[in-house]
């Protein structure tokens, strides 16, 4: 937390310092049954609100309801927002909000020396502490010297505030979080007006709830005013120079990937249809999609994950945008369909809300490991485009370069997110209409081939010269009827064919439509001729670029680059990789792109890896970047 310059606040009830910050990172953190992230989330809408960049990192049980007061069942959100560009959730937070002895153990050994921590002493009696192994109370025991400790009575002051009303105990303590969120916002000067309002639209049915959870809120607020605990407030300006002019809004990575598949739908001028079943961390996607039937949106819940992607290549081949989503354990399941949707060559978008596994794993924490399944797992020969968002914004323009690509060369297309971006959020500007890709696409219409004899007719399977792509002909079109199936084609004609020449000819043919997809070539960033390249992709943008900074700081010479597509690579990629003595790929798996880049253009690249079910830290990836540079 950066000091730049204090001022003593103008009005209050206590006169009280306020001091000028560049940035803060905090941490809510509580019981599963707690609203932390409930908490999070208004606390980033309003500083969204007030202009400041922000990212964010959601983190929670897998488990409906863990365990209350056990470390297990810690839920937490941290944000990190400043005046000035930033691209992670922070290392460290400056400040932590443990509502119980379980969040505070399970989090403070990542707080650095001279934190905040505000605790809810209500919350440590002697069984609540026992159970997370504390043998004496951290609050007296000197454990915690080396930080500021704030100890509140959260549970007492909400309960307190709320005795006017006619609630029960226990209903009234529900609301401790907002006298927190309340709190925070006093102590870091963040808007109020739009969590009075979210609140009264939350509980709009019941208004009794809704009036005691702002009065909880407010009474947090005068209580940062009031208490002499608290005798400095915080000011980070807006970040007025980090964001080109435009309409912004703070949007998650599976709000704008679904936003980005309407506004893809749009631009082709298709239907839009979802066939989905639920499966951490992408069913927010099925529900956001299923707000939009006015944009000619279909959303399908199917009893599988099998039925979702078969319910989806049907609409394909009815005619429509068609998207399954799911995660790394669902791809599993609907991988002989999207070999089928190879053979058939129909566009379909196949969009893996990546997480920690093998099987069902790690549902709600954060990985890359699914690359080497989108490349490689189907039986056959059966290569799919693979494309990779790098930041919860970019999700957007990542869809919209997967429907592209899925609708001009007639090809399932797999959009691989993960859980980090899928959660996180940052702000994003809203783009004009005429900013977004023409994806117009052109059915046929009528027969496409001559006969020797000279009859003309419909051939499901002849390409175009520049794209490889076959027709795409609406069932019920007259004179269009063709076979579909699973059996290889004939060239042309889309026959059963098992002569052998004829599937190696359409095998080879599949995969030079691949090959031959657009892609525009990799930019690297690379200012003062650095020997060592880092390469990422996918949500280590983040964490990269922020440990590049820090070494370009420090007056060290690295250069980046971060792959949107990875299937096909860009065409430049090779040269651009022969430029570095060294490089190092960052990747949350055991290094399969690293894997990729070693087979296909024979180059020694370091793989820097971490599977903990977390995204790296700049500070992390900095010291291992430095230690490459130096050759170690």
């Amino acid at each position: 937390m950066s000091v730049e310059t204090t001022a003593p606040a103008v009005a209050g009830a206590v006169d009280k310092e306020v001091r000028q910050l560049d940035r803060v990172i905090i941490r809510f953190a509580g019981d599963s049954g707690d609203g932390m992230q409930l908490t999070g989330d208004r606390f980033t809408s309003e500083t969204a609100s007030f202009g400041n960049d922000l990212s964010t990192l959601p983190n929670f049980p897998a488990e409906i309801r863990a365990p209350a007061g056990t470390l297990p069942g810690v839920s937490s959100f941290q944000l990190h927002f400043a005046d000035h560009d930033i691209l992670t959730p922070g290392d460290a937070p400056n400040v932590l909000v443990a509502m119980n002895p379980a969040a505070l153990k399970a989090n403070v050994g990542d707080l650095p020396r001279g934190a905040e921590i505000i605790v809810n002493t209500d919350e440590f009696t002697k069984r609540a502490m026992q159970k997370v192994g504390y043998a004496a109370s951290p609050l007296e025991d000197g454990s915690l010297d080396g930080f500021h400790v704030h100890p509140v009575p959260l549970t007492t002051l909400t309960v307190e505030a709320l005795k006017e009303f006619d609630l029960t105990r226990k209903e009234a303590e529900r609301s401790k979080n907002m006298f927190a969120l309340g709190l925070l916002s006093w102590m870091y000067h963040r808007p109020t007006e739009g969590t009075e309002t979210f609140l009264r639209s939350k509980f709009a049915k019941k208004p009794d709830i809704a009036a005691a959870n702002i009065a909880a809120f407010r009474a947090g607020w005068n209580f940062g005013e009031t208490t002499e605990d608290f005798a400095v407030s915080y000011e980070v300006a807006p970040a007025a120079t980090a964001f080109p002019p435009g309409v912004y809004r703070n949007i998650s990575g599976n709000l704008a990937l679904s936003y980005g598949l309407v506004a893809a739908s749009r631009q082709a001028d298709l239907p839009l249809f979802l066939g989905s079943y639920p499966i951490t961390p992408a069913s927010d996607i099925l529900h956001e999609l299923s707000k939009h039937k006015n944009f000619g949106v279909r959303t399908f819940q199917a009893e599988d994950e099998i039925a979702g992607i078969g319910a989806a290549l049907g609409a394909a081949f009815g005619g429509s945008l068609a998207v399954t989503t799911t995660s790394g354990p669902g791809v599993a399941l609907k991988s002989e369909t999207i070999g089928l949707a190879v053979s058939l060559e129909l566009p379909l978008l196949v969009v893996d809300i990546q997480r920690g596994g093998p099987s069902t794993g790690l549902p709600t924490k954060t990985e890359q490991a699914d690359l080497l399944q989108a490349m490689y797992g189907r039986n056959g020969e059966a290569p799919v485009p693979v494309v990779a968002p790098r930041t919860p914004a970019d999700c957007f323009d990542a869809a919209l370069e997967a429907a592209r690509i899925a609708l001009a060369y007639r090809t399932p297309v797999f959009l691989l997110s993960d859980g980090y971006l899928a959660n996180g959020s940052e702000p994003w500007r809203v783009p004009e209409i005429d900013e977004l890709p023409d994806l117009t696409v052109r059915f046929a219409q009528g027969p496409n081939h001559t006969l020797d004899d000279g009859t003309e007719v419909f051939w499901p399977y002849k390409r175009d010269p520049h794209t490889l792509a076959r027709p795409w002909a609406i069932p019920g079109t007259p004179g269009l009827e063709h076979r579909i199936g699973g059996i290889e084609k004939q060239d042309g004609t889309g026959n059963i064919s098992y002569d052998p020449a004829n599937h190696d000819f359409m095998v080879r043919t599949r995969q030079a439509k691949i090959d031959g997809i657009d892609v525009p070539d990799l930019q690297a960033d690379d200012p003062d001729g650095a020997r060592t390249l880092v390469l990422g992709w996918g949500s280590t943008y983040g964490p990269i670029t922020a440990a590049v900074r820090r070494i370009r700081a420090q007056g060290g010479h690295i250069a980046q680059a971060h792959l949107r597509h990875l299937n096909p690579f860009p065409p430049n990629l090779g040269e651009v990789l022969t430029r570095y003595e060294r490089v190092v790929i960052p990747e949350m798996n055991l290094g399969q792109l690293a894997t990729l880049i070693r087979a296909e253009y024979l180059i020694d690249a370091l793989s820097y890896t971490q599977v903990n079910g977390m995204p790296f830290k700049a500070e992390q990836l900095a010291t291992a970047l430095e230690e490459a540079i130096d050759g170690h």
